[in-house]
C-alpha cells in the first residue's frame, strides 16, 4: 500500500475527531453562566460605579447650594459686616459661615469663597474663575457691602471624578468637576457706618 492513501485517510480521520471535537464543545454548557457573567461584569460594574458618581456630584451639589444659602444669609442680614474679625476675611468667613452650613461632606480648605458688590442687578457676571482649564483663586475676591447692596456670594469646590472614562459629561475641568453654587441678594437695611459705591 502506498503512503498517499494514509495520509489521505489520516488526514480525514483527523479532521472529523477535530470536527467531533468541536460539535461536542459547543454543545456543552456547563460554564456558560460564568462566561456570559465574565462578559457582562465589567460593563455592569462600570456603569454601576458611573452612576453612584453621579448620584454623589448632585448631592456634593444640592449640600453646597444649601452652604451657600445658609452662609449668605449673615452677609444678607449684616451679621457678616458688623461681626469684626469673625468675617473680616475670605478664610475667616468659609472658617465661621460656610464650613458649619456644609456639615462634614467636602474638605473645607478646599472650599472657596467669592463675594462680589454690584451697583445694580444688571451689572452682575458670573464667569468661573478658570485659566487654562484650571481653578485660578486668585481670581476670586471677598468684598462685603453695606446696606442696600447688591451682593453676589458664590462657593467653589473643585470635586475629582473618577470614573471619567463613562462620566464626560460630568468632568467640566480636566478630571474634575468644578461645583459652584451662587447666591444674589440686596442687603437688608441693617445698621452700620458703610453704604454701596
Amino acid at each position: 500500500m502506498s503512503k498517499r492513501p494514509r495520509n489521505r485517510i489520516g488526514k480525514r480521520l483527523a479532521r472529523s475527531n477535530f470536527v467531533r471535537l468541536l460539535r461536542r464543545f459547543a454543545r456543552q454548557d456547563r460554564g456558560a453562566t460564568a462566561i456570559e457573567f465574565g462578559l457582562v461584569a465589567m460593563p455592569f460594574l462600570a456603569l454601576t460605579f458611573a452612576i453612584l458618581e453621579t448620584a454623589i456630584v448632585f448631592f456634593a451639589g444640592q449640600t453646597l447650594e444649601a452652604a451657600v444659602q445658609n452662609s449668605a444669609r449673615l452677609i444678607l442680614t449684616g451679621q457678616a459686616q458688623n461681626g469684626g474679625t469673625l468675617y473680616d476675611t475670605a478664610d475667616n468667613f468659609r472658617t465661621n459661615a460656610v464650613c458649619p452650613a456644609a456639615a462634614s461632606f467636602f474638605d473645607c480648605s478646599k472650599i472657596y469663597v467669592d463675594v462680589k458688590e454690584y451697583n445694580t442687578f444688571g451689572a452682575i457676571s458670573q464667569t468661573p474663575p478658570v485659566t487654562n482649564n484650571a481653578f485660578d483663586p486668585s481670581k476670586t475676591s471677598y468684598t462685603l457691602g453695606g446696606p442696600g447692596c447688591i451682593q453676589v456670594v458664590t462657593l467653589y469646590y473643585v470635586w475629582p471624578i473618577y470614573v471619567s472614562l463613562l462620566s464626560d459629561n460630568l468632568s467640566n475641568l480636566g478630571n474634575n468637576r468644578l461645583l459652584s453654587a451662587s447666591a444674589v441678594f440686596k442687603n437688608e437695611p441693617f445698621q452700620t457706618t458703610g453704604g454701596c459705591p
